[in-house]
């Protein structure tokens, strides 16, 4: 079988992760466990998720002309993500985004989005005949609104399934996003959107039945330790979660979408599809980082089955 053919319309930044046993008060030092720095921004995140899992996956991004730019294309195609529409913005830094992890593993993010705001519409329209071409359109909201607007029209103009993951949550034009196959926030990008509190199980079965009554095919509301719950016009199932011990919850949502895009693509049921992304996602929370932190294929294999024996 052919390798599904992903394109992700989305941000390539730089993660600068600091480990910290409490975090300080204003004015206040204190000293940090360790640093580390890698290679993140949603759309880069969910496009090496992507890769990891077997699909063919082109990026369509901006970095900037600092030294985080030609790093960012060359960590790009050294795992095989296709960067012919990665370009580079003259005197605009790259995005950076600095992470903050507490001893359990939850995290705190600040995102500069630097040239990440300079993706456009037509970069999009550049990009029109890889979209065609596409099993699957990957979204986020790390760069422009018009942008992603722009690039869900063109999905829908060509029949190409799209996924939006509405991340990092904040006012969107419902009417503008509404055609995507898969609408799939977390449970903090539900409360922004949806302008309701969205702390259990319920509370995510109640917001995605709204944003479907709001005109989307299916919402997926992702829960972390939680699951996830799932939304059409027919139901609401709950996906389970797969426990696990946690080191990094970092870019988990990110494998979370990266891989479903993949799994779908390859026409497993859309059940088995969540599962399967529930699983990978939960398996990139065991080590430290995002990217790196990703597991390939093959060991993902091996974890699906020991646990549907187990």
């Amino acid at each position: 079988m052919a390798s599904p053919r992903i394109v992700v319309v989305g941000s390539a930044n730089v993660d600068l992760t600091t480990f910290v046993d409490t975090f300080p008060r204003p004015g206040e030092t204190v000293f940090a466990d360790r640093f580390d720095l890698g290679f993140g921004g949603k759309g880069a995140n969910q496009a090496v998720a992507a890769r990891l899992c077997g699909a063919e996956v082109e990026m369509v991004a901006r970095v900037g002309d600092d030294l985080f730019g030609p790093a960012t294309l060359e960590h790009l195609d050294s795992l095989g993500v296709g960067v012919t529409h990665v370009r580079s913005v003259a005197n605009v830094s790259s995005g950076v985004a600095p992470i903050f992890v507490d001893p359990s593993g939850q995290n705190r993010i600040l995102v500069v989005p630097g040239a990440n705001g300079h993706l456009l519409p037509d970069d999009v329209n550049l990009a029109e005949p890889l979209i065609r071409r596409a099993d699957v359109l990957v979204l986020q909201l790390e760069v422009p609104l018009e942008t992603v607007y722009h690039a869900v029209g063109v999905a829908r103009a060509h029949g190409v399934r799209c996924i939006l993951n509405p991340a990092p949550g904040q006012p969107l034009d419902l009417s503008k996003v509404s055609a995507v196959d898969y609408f799939i926030p977390n449970e903090t990008e539900a409360e922004a959107i949806a302008g309701r509190s969205v702390k259990t199980v319920a509370d995510a079965e109640d917001c995605a039945r709204g944003f479907v009554a709001e005109g989307f095919r299916t919402v997926v509301v992702t829960l972390g330790e939680q699951g996830a719950v799932m939304a059409n016009a027919e139901a609401a199932t709950r996906v389970s979660p797969f426990p696990v011990v946690a080191k990094d919850t970092t870019g988990a949502g990110d494998a979370f979408i990266g891989s479903l895009a993949v799994f779908l693509a390859e026409g497993a049921p859309e059940a088995e599809a969540l599962a399967r992304a529930s699983l990978y996602a939960a398996l990139s929370t065991t080590e430290i980082g995002t990217q790196k932190a990703f597991a390939s294929r093959q060991t993902f294999e091996a974890e699906w089955t020991r646990r549907a024996r187990g």
